[in-house]
């Protein structure tokens, strides 16, 4: 495995060897990438926004795969949610997700400028089942996804570390029945079984990252890869996940693409809450205009006069067709 320390830049010699270890094994660590500080100030960040802004913040719970806003969310005490896209509303979320040399480098793996499209903040291991990250943020040209896992304190072995299968990236990859690349729930058992045995003929054998505080994991869309179970309930394992799709693709999708450094991030709404209309009746506000946003067709009806707000939408239908806000 070979370890990197951060420095100001990235020389050729050191691009092209990361770029032979990216190609070969499907990841790059960086070692104690961020100082304790920057690391500090980030969790720091983090619990700044869960205090003051609860009803923006968007959590999925990993005990009971609900997604909620943070001030509606049951369970707190298990500490067992994945926090989207802080990036969104944090200028230092961007700013480590994006960090000069580190963005620099992910342009020099991905051959193009990366484009931050979520990030993910874990107070305790994932227990993602084995996966790659292209079955479900499949790209419009493959390969044109990296991703980056930031460990925000030294991982015990009991905690769930992250795992992972060096040289998996290489495999062919399964189509599911309507031919594309992209996950379909019910086909998922198969595809287990697909790469399972893929990996087993190549003899591809399962490694385990401990990582410590500042070190960052980065790997290639199409490397396989879990959250091991945590054997000690009582530990956690804080980490940043981000994603980045290259910039091509990005443009592809129509994206709001604002540049940083060596990269841009999406801008975007985040990840839309499904909340009973009697939430808001009670007296909660509405979010009239990420609502109006996020629906052209009712923001045209709003317009037309069919409905006097977006929250009258909502109210009479929006709901009940699933519309989340």
């Amino acid at each position: 495995m070979l370890f990197l320390k951060r420095m100001a830049n990235f020389d050729e010699r050191q691009r092209a060897s990361y770029r032979e270890q990216f190609q070969r094994d499907g990841f790059v660590v960086l070692e104690g990438y961020f100082s304790s500080e920057r690391v500090d100030a980030l969790c720091a960040e983090v619990e700044r926004l869960l205090a003051e802004r609860p009803l923006e913040i968007v959590v999925d719970s990993r005990v009971t795969g609900q997604r909620a806003w943070w001030a509606d969310t049951p369970y707190r005490d298990t500490l067992r949610f994945k926090f989207n896209d802080l990036y969104l509303m944090s200028d230092l979320v961007r700013e480590i997700a994006l960090d000069a040399p580190l963005s620099g480098l992910l342009a020099e793996l991905l051959g193009e400028a990366p484009v931050l499209c979520n990030s993910l903040n874990f107070r305790k291991g994932s227990t993602d089942h084995v996966h790659i990250d292209s079955l479900f943020m499949t790209p419009r040209t493959p390969g044109a996804l990296a991703a980056t896992w930031t460990a925000l304190e030294d991982v015990h072995p009991d905690a769930g570390p992250l795992t992972y299968f060096p040289g998996s990236h290489r495999l062919p990859l399964y189509r599911f029945s309507d031919g594309s690349r992209h996950a379909i729930r019910s086909e998922m058992p198969a595809w287990l079984d697909y790469i399972t045995a893929q990996m087993r003929e190549r003899g591809i054998e399962e490694k385990v990252f401990l990582a410590k505080k500042g070190d960052v994991f980065i790997w290639h869309s199409d490397l396989v890869h879990s959250g091991s179970p945590i054997r000690d309930l009582r530990r956690t394992r804080t980490s940043l996940v981000c994603h980045y799709y290259g910039e091509a693709d990005a443009r592809a999708m129509g994206s709001d693409l604002v540049a940083q450094h060596s990269g841009y991030w999406l801008r975007r709404l985040p990840q839309a809450v499904l909340v009973a209309p009697e939430v808001f009746a009670a007296g909660r506000e509405f979010p009239e205009e990420q609502y109006l946003a996020r629906y052209p067709d009712v923001k045209a009806a709003v317009d037309a006069g069919a409905f006097a707000s977006g929250w009258a939408h909502y109210e009479a239908c929006g709901f009940k067709e699933g519309r989340g806000i």
